[in-house]
């Protein structure tokens, strides 16, 4: 192990997934398979219900297709998205701030990366899930007509870590449930605005480089090319924009978590 990491990882994550796994079979579970419902919803009502008095909308490339197949990639999208804001905020900050577990974790020989990376791994795991069973219901719908559609769940997790990752890190400068409820306050506005149910077209040219500047909307966009397998220079800067999401979140959750019980 490099020098500068043996500080801050033992190598250990696998403790740190086991006991996460053990605590979803044990109390989680039901969680867990609530929210996988919430997409599939807001599809039968918003792309089958509403859908019909919608018709067809402009999709990736110019193709016409039906307003359900135009929300269901975004729909997906959001999914990763909120289940891994779940685990890596609500979760996180309850274990850090009142169970005391983080403070637990480390005083064994668990170091701050260890404990970063198995808790993002769980996030990414509630929001692999989601995805493939996501997949599988919009398969039924006969709403996947792409082979480049299978590539939407690695993607989800992909979207899932950049938020887990930038969601820890943020948790763990909150230090009261009235700052918790800002995560809240910011989620339901960036669903509403990225492009999920329209266009961004319908926005001013300076409101559209701003929901250009939101997370999810590269995460819609992202899905929405690979629904019928149109894929551009853009696809490409939607993946970069979550990897580099991704690595900024976990520096700085490790930096944090050595901060606050490392000294």
């Amino acid at each position: 192990m490099p020098a500068g990491l043996a500080s801050l990882s033992s190598g250990n994550v696998r403790a740190v997934l086991e006991r996460g796994f053990t605590v979803i079979r044990n109390q989680n579970w039901m969680i867990l398979v609530s929210g996988f419902f919430e997409p599939v919803f807001y599809l039968l009502a918003m792309g089958v219900g509403m859908g019909m008095l919608v018709g067809q909308v402009e999709g990736p490339g110019g193709a016409p297709i039906t307003y359900a197949a135009y929300i269901a990639p975004a729909l997906l999208a959001t999914s990763a998205m909120n289940g891994a804001i779940y685990d890596s905020t609500w979760n996180v900050f309850f274990k850090l701030r009142f169970a005391k577990l983080y403070q637990a974790m480390l005083q064994t020989s668990l170091g701050p990366l260890d404990v970063a990376l198995g808790e993002i791994f769980m996030a990414l795991f509630r929001g692999f899930i989601y995805a493939l069973g996501f997949l599988g219901v919009l398969a039924a719908m006969g709403l996947v007509t792409s082979w480049w559609a299978l590539a939407m769940v690695p993607v989800a997790v992909l979207i899932a870590f950049g938020f887990a990752a930038l969601g820890m890190a943020v948790t763990s400068y909150l230090t009261s449930f009235q700052q918790m409820d800002l995560i809240n306050f910011l989620m339901l506005p960036m669903f509403l605005f990225s492009a999920t149910l329209y266009p961004i077209t319908v926005y001013p040219e300076a409101v559209q480089w701003l929901v250009m500047a939101m997370p999810l909307w590269h995460g819609v966009e992202l899905m929405r090319q690979l629904s019928v397998g149109h894929l551009t220079g853009a696809t490409l800067v939607h993946v970069g924009y979550f990897l580099g999401m991704t690595v900024v979140g976990l520096w700085l959750t490790t930096v944090r978590l050595r901060a606050l019980f490392l000294r």
